[in-house]
């Protein structure tokens, strides 16, 4: 057991050394997944954008529609929060499986998503 956490810690140690010797590379490492690092403008990505025209297609009754990559802005992973009066007597696994359905095409490129539905407060 010693002897793994000698070989985990020198790891760490050599890794940590690599990246102060090479900035250009603990930059890269600090990106994430899509090469970027993370959006600070308030404005909304393509596929934000995109998303978020369906979802109001699909909910026109929506009150509250949400939609945030949180891939760092190269659309691997998005946050959609919606309240609708749709959601009305619906579990919500079939609230979820709704968004899901009017999302079909675009889930195909996505590596996740987190959904958040609610139904407006009488």
């Amino acid at each position: 057991m010693l002897g793994y956490t000698r070989t985990f810690g020198t790891g760490i140690i050599s890794a940590i050394r690599s990246l102060r010797s090479n900035p250009a590379a603990a930059a890269a490492s600090a990106t994430g997944v899509c090469g970027r690092g993370h959006r600070y403008m308030s404005t909304q990505s393509d596929g934000e954008v995109r998303i978020t025209k369906i979802l109001q297609e699909k909910f026109p009754l929506a009150s509250s529609l949400k939609v945030v990559d949180i891939s760092g802005g190269c659309g691997a992973m998005y946050e959609i929060h919606i309240e609708s009066s749709e959601f009305i007597g619906k579990r919500t696994i079939q609230q979820h499986q709704l968004v899901n359905q009017a999302l079909k095409d675009e889930i195909q490129a996505m590596h996740g998503l987190r959904i958040f539905t609610d139904v407006p407060k009488q």
